[in-house]
């Protein structure tokens, strides 16, 4: 790291759980955010001003004005770009020592593993349940964890999967069946929603990253805007999961009989 860095990041390195050492694993990182709405708006900016050294954008829409309300790493003069080129404008502006790769098509099941593959963390800005579920089970196949968020109205949620192969993923949360439909675009999102779980999802994908302090692995972080009250649920493996089951070794036996969702703690 030269001087120029370590002033960059110096506000960082201070902290003794992360300091030189967790600021270089920053640095040498790989990471995919997947979706540049609101909580992918949120969590690149962090990450890329926090020093992640590689980013990975992939989103294939363009940037509409209804988008700007939340969708902060984009302006009024990108209207029309793709979001992957006017994110990673932004993000470049804001600290160039980044490297960041662009993918603005969509991607089948096989190229999206090939893509995650080799990646220290994904996060999920994605705001629709069948691209949740492809990258879970790309996450799920290729060993990656995935920091996963969602916000629609005043409540937004976010959730660690797969960090260890003890750890739930995404479909023993929800199924095909019972996975809400919800939307911003149908029910309207307050906008700094999204911003407060993006930032979540980059302080968890760092805290995987560097390795320090406790992750949301096992746990649903839950927030409600309108009453400002968090709730946190215990999560388990589902024995059943059609996704995780087959790579998952080592079973704990409290783990084994557990349900996928317990109270909230």
């Amino acid at each position: 790291m030269n001087d120029e860095a370590l002033l960059r990041y110096s506000r960082q390195i201070m902290l003794p759980e992360i300091d030189v050492a967790g600021q270089e694993r920053l640095l040498q990182a790989r990471v995919i955010i997947i979706g540049l709405g609101g909580l992918g708006s949120a969590a690149s900016v962090y990450l890329a001003a926090a020093g992640v050294g590689h980013l990975v954008l992939i989103d294939y829409d363009r940037v509409e004005l209804a988008n700007l309300q939340r969708q902060v790493v984009h302006s009024s003069r990108d209207i029309g770009r793709a979001k992957v080129d006017s994110a990673r404008d932004h993000l470049l502006s804001l600290n160039p020592e980044v490297e960041i790769d662009t993918i603005g098509n969509r991607l089948d099941n096989d190229a999206l593993e090939k893509v995650i593959a080799n990646t220290d963390a994904v996060v999920d800005g994605s705001d629709n349940f069948p691209t949740r579920f492809a990258i879970n089970q790309a996450c799920v196949k290729t060993g990656t964890p995935l920091v996963s968020g969602a916000a629609t109205s005043y409540e937004g949620q976010i959730s660690v999967f797969g960090a260890n192969k003890n750890s739930p993923c995404y479909r023993c949360l929800y199924n095909d069946d019972e996975a809400p439909a919800e939307t911003c675009a149908a029910t309207g999102v307050i906008s700094p929603l999204l911003g407060i779980i993006g930032s979540l999802q980059a302080i968890e994908t760092m805290k995987l990253i560097i390795g320090v302090g406790k992750t949301l692995q096992g746990r649903l972080l839950r927030v409600n805007a309108l009453t400002m009250e968090w709730r946190t649920s215990t999560l388990n493996r589902d024995p059943d999961c059609p996704v995780c089951s087959p790579y998952q070794r080592d079973q704990e036996p409290s783990q084994t009989s557990a349900p996928a969702r317990q109270a909230d703690a």
